[in-house]
């Protein structure tokens, strides 16, 4: 496995044909000094960007920026080498505004013919396609950045295809008895060209470099490229949350992809919005937040900055970055070969393509429902190994087909516990159950909406003894033989239509319902609401409490006991090579003050918290990382007590046997 460093930099160079006077200030000395003051030790430099400029001599002679002034790339590798700091090369492909321009015919068209990406008046990216011969220069450019440097890792950027109908995806189409007026034909042929190109792509590289990483971007880790990771040599999670990504979106992906075999980078960025925000700069607490989750989930870091048009570094941008790579290089020695522990696993809907959203409303509320109670869970996939988990839970919308029924069944008759909910555990028609150990036969949507949930007593724990409204529809389910029905549904007089309404929202509860609300056959829990994605839209507490209250009939041993408040997030890791677990406390609060965004202004301290992890076998020490500052600890009944004295931002907490 291709180990990463700790502290990247993603340095940005998309810069106008327009702008004169690029790189005419460029220093390699104070570019270098101004790194290493930040403790940066890898940076990501640009060979060709979304213009189609190339920063360095090349044979492209065409596409070399016409008003560059140094041989930029080969000037920042060389001072970067002379420093032991590693240079990835960057290269775009599905953005290129030079290639747009003199090849018009070599861009996606839409069915309805237009042109994919910004329209001829609006400044913006065109798409290009990548069945047209424009990737053959994407791979001869490639080939001479190889031939041209020293080369540590090249990333690749925006490798998306669209449905595209340009003449060259027609030809495609026809040649593979593909329909290009059925858009899952469409569809099919840019996934299929997508995989080739990186499979492609990596056979060039190979012909000349053995040993070079390689990415390809597309802002996410997606669960279909499973069968395309041996292209890959790691992988990077573009996650800028004051972006479209959001807070919610790096530590969904990470629980997934840190379980692939690769080492796994974060990438967050130094601006207050997004990439190309000149100017701008993070709160301290926002980038100390992002980058330490990194650490808190076995991955390392990477900020993403944009270097001027002239070449001049900026000395407080790196001020910033370096406040907090400092603390992340002393932090490094309890992060380093890393693996998460998890006792949940959590299916998500992007495997099945139910997907929503960049993330997932679904996927959202468990998300927040697990974090929020300190509870410690990865994302998985049919191709996962679900014997690692006591728990695995299906939310709201994972319907079965055979295999994956068969997967399911094959766990809950080895001991694994089962939370589905909804349409979680239907066949894919939604006409039935593909799993019996569900315990109920599927009816058909609820009559009414939105219903009411009453609990029973066993799962009743901090819940009013009262009905609660769900503002989503549910499913009308009926318990077989020896399920046991945890709470019930009541249904309101009458659903709200033009016909008959009352009141401004919905109409009241009326009388107790035919069908149950939450049933349990031995370890599988079942909720008929779509209780996560209520918890995501709508922040339902009732929705969580319920959902814990039965993750406590399954689960009643988890990993982490605290009594820290639901703001503060807890991840544990092991290092087998030292033996000994890493658990890591964070308590930071995203705000959304600005219309547009959120972010964290400061770091609220907590003092004294309770914390118990549960470790097979008793801790011979306790500290505090990074000031080795001894704990005292207590072992019963498999769990490991401290009391950690503050909380400011980040601790790490390490028990060794």
């Amino acid at each position: 496995m291709h180990k990463l460093r700790f502290r990247q930099i993603h340095l940005d160079f998309h810069t106008s044909e327009h702008i004169p006077g690029v790189g005419s200030k460029f220093n390699a000395d104070e570019f270098v000094d101004t790194l290493k003051r930040a403790h940066v030790n890898s940076i990501t430099c640009f060979s060709r960007c979304h213009h189609g400029m190339i920063y360095h001599d090349t044979r492209f002679a065409e596409a070399r920026h016409p008003h560059l002034e140094c041989n930029l790339l080969n000037e920042q590798i060389d001072a970067c080498h002379a420093a032991d700091i590693r240079v990835p090369i960057y290269i775009t492909v599905g953005w290129d505004e030079l290639v747009a321009r003199r090849h018009p015919e070599w861009l996606e068209r839409m069915p309805d013919g237009s042109v994919s990406g910004a329209p001829p008046l609006r400044p913006g990216w065109k798409r290009l396609c990548f069945n047209t011969p424009y990737i053959e220069y994407v791979i001869e450019q490639t080939q001479e950045v190889l031939d041209m440097f020293e080369v540590d890792g090249l990333f690749f950027d925006i490798i998306h295809q669209g449905p595209c109908v340009c003449q060259y995806c027609l030809a495609k189409m026809w040649e593979q008895g593909l329909d290009p007026e059925k858009q899952a034909d469409r569809l099919a042929l840019a996934a299929q060209t997508v995989d080739e190109f990186k499979r492609r792509m990596t056979a060039e590289i190979r012909k000349k470099d053995r040993d070079c990483t390689i990415f390809y971007n597309a802002g996410h880790i997606y669960p279909h490229w499973r069968p395309i990771l041996d292209t890959y040599t790691h992988l990077e999670i573009e996650s800028l949350p004051s972006g479209a990504w959001g807070y919610a979106h790096f530590p969904t992906t990470v629980r997934y992809a840190r379980n692939l075999g690769m080492d796994c980078l974060g990438m967050t960025g130094k601006f207050q919005t997004v990439w190309g925000d000149f100017s701008s700069f993070k709160n301290q607490a926002a980038l100390e937040y992002e980058c330490f989750t990194m650490l808190a989930n076995a991955a390392k870091c990477s900020v993403g900055d944009q270097l001027h048009p002239t070449g001049e570094i900026c000395p407080v941008t790196y001020d910033l970055i370096g406040r907090v790579y400092a603390s992340v290089e002393e932090k490094e020695r309890w992060c380093e070969d890393a693996e998460a522990v998890a006792d949940i696993g959590v299916f998500t809907p992007e495997a099945v393509g139910k997907q929503d959203g960049r993330v997932d409303s679904s996927m959202k509320g468990v998300y927040h429902v697990l974090v929020e109670s300190q509870q410690q869970f990865d994302v998985i996939d049919a191709e996962s190994d679900w014997s690692r988990y006591a728990v695995v839970i299906l939310p709201d919308k994972i319907t079965c087909d055979d295999a994956l029924a068969a997967k399911a069944s094959q766990y809950a008759k080895a001991g694994g516990a089962l939370i589905l909910s909804h349409k979680s555990g239907l066949r894919p028609d939604e006409s039935a159950f593909a799993l019996p150990e569900v315990g109920a036969s599927y009816v058909g949507d609820a009559e009414y909406c939105p219903d009411f949930v009453r609990v029973r007593e066993a799962i009743g724990e901090g819940i009013a003894d009262t009905e609660y409204v769900m503002y989503e529809r549910g499913a009308a389910v009926r318990p077989g033989e020896g399920t046991e029905i945890l709470a019930d549904v009541w249904n309101p007089y009458f659903n709200r239509t033009y016909r008959h309404f009352c009141s401004h929202r919905h109409t009241p509860v009326a009388e107790k319902g035919e069908f149950p609300a939450v049933i349990q056959s031995d370890r599988v829990i079942y909720f008929s609401h779509p209780i996560f994605r209520l918890y995501a839209t709508k922040g339902v507490r009732f929705c969580k409490q319920i959902f814990l209250n039965c993750l406590a009939r399954l689960l009643p041993e988890p990993l982490i006991r605290t009594d820290a408040p639901t703001t503060c997030h807890i991840t544990v890791n092991r290092q087998p090579q030292h033996n000994r677990h890493v658990v890591h406390l964070l308590h930071y609060i995203p705000e959304r003050r600005a219309t547009e965004l959120d972010t964290i202004e400061e770091a609220i301290p907590l003092f004294n918290v309770a914390l118990e992890v549960w470790l097979a076998a008793e801790p011979t020490k306790a500290y505090l990382a990074p000031t080795q500052d001894e704990l005292h600890v207590d072992y019963a009944d498999g769990y490991a007590s401290v009391t950690v004295p503050e909380v400011r931002g980040h601790q790490m907490v390490v028990f060794e046997a």
